[in-house]
């Protein structure tokens, strides 16, 4: 029976499947008993038949060299500045082969800007397949624009402010060392750290209360140029997790021009006194009634808080106030006293320098920078002496609790909580998805 049923679909093949061995075709006819179907389909009005191809060979007539046009022989290559290179290096690697616009760019005073060759950043120049240099743009530390363009024999260059677009960035990390490491490790620019730990100074000590496992996320502006990211903006949203409780900061500007971080809430970050005086530094002799004084020899009280620095690191004002002491005094050196408001004044010591411009009766403002950490006075090594007196008493400015800042006024509430919203919806991704870097 089996022999007869293949010898009927043998008879059945058209000829274009003959060719196909019988034992498939007959595999086929027996595939419903193994519980599998195979349906196939062919569209109305299908022709089946093969569809025959032909190879169409033309002969296309070229434009001739000399008639191409030589603004389509030009061509714009980018390098980025390395560490060590020179102005010859960097006209090299943009193949630039044009003694003329190389004498121009090292004698034209406009084309100074050129010296300022900042690793990271990028030089754009337009050539002609020879190397001569048609045009040429490099972008400053400063964020101005060099341009350098040819008009025949001649060259000339101009400076002008770069035209910038913003792009949000989205980061987080978790401290292992430090703050700095983290946001190292998360590709965070270090401006963009300073700003974070500005924004949460007067909740967190960045000295003293960093802890491994610390988590932060943070949402901010980078600036570019032709898609070349020029400088950091600020920080829009930041979130700090220290120690197991969280602290949050949205930006917000009002229709007036006032600015500030605040709460999702709305309160104010900037309390009334920073923590610290210096963004960074570590503390060497803290608060306490009983300390040996490494040049008296002595057991005597240490009314101020010591941050240990190199000479030269910017000190700055923990309040607005008016400064009431600029000047030497005894063991403290190089002094700077600020009276604040009502019954608070602050003191500096051994400043190796005042700010420039700085004296009696001077009005500064929160975090304006009045003078460089030093060694004068009574001291054996670099650092700053930071005193927060109450009515002339010292008192610990590490415990002790700062005044608050107005919150947001009532009638911006609304056009503030419009504007934190989105920025909290992008700290809850961050922080709800464990989100390394979105750009």
């Amino acid at each position: 029976m089996e022999d007869k049923e293949a010898i009927i679909l043998a008879q059945k093949q058209s000829p274009e499947t003959r060719n196909i061995p019988l034992s498939w075709l007959v595999g086929l006819s027996t595939v419903p008993l193994l519980g599998m179907a195979v349906a196939f389909g062919i569209a109305p009005a299908t022709d089946p038949r093969p569809v025959e191809l032909k190879t169409v060979i033309e002969n296309i007539a070229l434009p001739q060299a000399d008639a191409l046009n030589k603004d389509d022989n030009v061509y714009w290559r980018e390098v980025r500045i390395q560490r060590g290179d020179t102005i010859a290096s960097l006209l090299n690697r943009l193949q630039i082969e044009d003694m003329a616009a190389v004498n121009f760019i090292r004698s034209a005073k406009d084309a100074k800007t050129l010296y300022q060759l900042v690793p990271g950043r990028s030089v754009r120049a337009q050539t002609t397949e020879d190397g001569e240099l048609i045009a040429l743009r490099y972008i400053a530390s400063d964020n101005t624009q060099l341009k350098i363009d040819r008009s025949g024999n001649e060259f000339k260059a101009s400076e002008q402010a770069a035209a910038l677009n913003a792009r949000v960035v989205m980061k987080s990390g978790e401290v292992r060392n430090s703050l700095y490491g983290a946001t190292d490790a998360a590709g965070v620019p270090d401006a963009i750290a300073s700003q974070m730990a500005e924004v949460f100074s007067s909740d967190i000590d960045f000295h003293l209360d960093i802890r491994k496992g610390d988590r932060f996320a943070v949402v901010y502006e980078m600036l570019y140029n032709n898609g070349e990211p020029v400088k950091t903006g600020r920080v829009l949203a930041a979130q700090f997790v220290n120690q197991g409780k969280t602290y949050r900061a949205v930006y917000f500007k009002d229709h007036e021009g006032r600015e500030g971080y605040y709460t999702p809430e709305g309160n104010n970050l900037r309390k009334a006194f920073l923590r610290s005086p210096l963004a960074f530094s570590r503390i060497t002799s803290g608060f306490t009634n009983a300390r040996f004084h490494p040049i008296l020899k002595t057991w005597r009280a240490h009314k101020g808080v010591d941050y240990g620095a190199p000479t030269g690191t910017p000190v700055r004002a923990t309040a607005d106030g008016t400064i009431a002491i600029a000047g030497k005094e005894r063991g403290y050196g190089n002094i700077v006293v600020i009276q604040h408001k009502g019954v608070f004044s602050t003191a500096y010591g051994h400043l190796s320098a005042f700010a420039k411009g700085l004296h009696r009766g001077s009005r500064v403002n929160q975090g304006d920078v009045i003078g460089y950490v030093g060694s004068t006075g009574m001291a054996t090594g670099p650092h700053l002496h930071y005193e927060f007196r109450v009515a002339g008493v010292q008192r610990n400015p590490l415990t002790i609790p700062m005044p608050q800042s107005f919150p947001i006024a009532a009638q911006n509430r609304n056009e503030f909580l419009a504007a934190a919203r989105p920025l909290n919806a992008q700290l809850e991704l961050l922080s709800g998805l464990n989100l390394a870097s979105v750009e």
